[in-house]
């Protein structure tokens, strides 16, 4: 059985476990790795955003510093340019709440203030250790990502030895450090951080053993989505790798998939949710029987 969360936002509380819940993604920056510059108008990614969620998503996320393998700090400045103009069109046009993928907690307060409840750090509160205090003032939710190391310097890291032991302790200390500066576990979920420092064979041992994660007894986000050890030569390829890899997540126990296209990934998850329940129903009802024979 799928375990429940009530995540608690200052405004909301967003049920998880019923359904594999989307998070759209809306990169507001030049160089991210699938749609970089595309979305940088803040016209076109008020229009975008819009769209995502009437294609079904649960959640937007927004991003105004790449990520992507070899990329380059952006300072604060640059960030928020990029940034609070989107949040300033947005503000009161959509139902579903806005999260912002930053490490930086001055950027965090000042999409706090343009209506984000939800702050998505990808770096593990390695970078900026201000952040979850910035959470903790507005209530707002916090994804505690796993990251080893830097964009900078993922090429030349070698393989993370006892991977799944690593990372639960490194997400142990994030999560530490979130709630010593008062952030509330209902206001919390994690992300292993597919790609960020691992080997391209290590993200499917990741998605193999979300199990791994439960007795955090927190939310899991994974966020397969065009990461560069899914590549295909064909961009429908790659959309297809992704699509096997939010399947084998969602069946692993993720309650949130952060996705680009969600429109194809929103049949992906009723599907790959309906065999979860199916595997959860065939499993109590084989306990049930069980028990009923040994009453024999």
């Amino acid at each position: 059985m799928q375990k429940r969360y009530q995540w608690k936002l200052k405004h909301r509380e967003i049920t998880l476990g019923e359904r594999t819940l989307l998070m759209g993604i809306l990169n507001v920056t030049p160089d991210s790795f699938s749609d970089g510059g595309k979305f940088s108008d803040p016209d076109r990614a008020f229009a975008r955003a819009v769209e995502i969620e009437e294609e079904g998503a649960d959640i937007l996320d927004i991003g105004a510093e790449s990520t992507r393998p070899g990329s380059q700090r952006v300072p604060e400045p640059e960030e928020l340019r990029r940034l609070i103009p989107v949040l300033k069109r947005l503000r009161g046009k959509l139902v579903i709440p806005i999260s912002v993928d930053t490490y930086k907690s001055a950027v965090a307060e000042k999409a706090l203030e343009h209506g984000a409840e939800i702050i998505n750090d990808p770096t593990g509160i390695l970078l900026d250790l201000q952040l979850p205090k910035v959470v903790a003032k507005y209530d707002a939710g916090l994804i505690v990502n796993h990251m080893r190391g830097t964009p900078e310097t993922w090429a030349k890291l070698p393989p993370l030895k006892d991977l799944m032991r690593s990372i639960a302790i490194d997400l142990e200390a994030a999560l530490h450090r979130a709630r010593q500066a008062g952030v509330q576990k209902h206001q919390l979920a994690i992300d292993p951080g597919l790609g960020f420092g691992k080997r391209r064979e290590q993200n499917s041992e990741i998605l193999a053993n979300l199990g791994a994660f439960r007795p955090f007894e927190l939310p899991i986000v994974i966020g397969p989505s065009r990461k560069s050890f899914l590549r295909k030569e064909e961009t429908s390829l790659t959309e297809f790798a992704t699509a096997a890899a939010v399947t084998a997540g969602i069946l692993n126990g993720a309650q949130i998939v952060r996705v680009h296209d969600i429109k194809a990934m929103k049949s992906v998850a009723e599907v790959a949710d309906a065999i979860r329940h199916a595997a959860s129903a065939e499993g109590e009802s084989a306990v049930s029987q069980g028990r009923w024979q040994r009453g024999q």
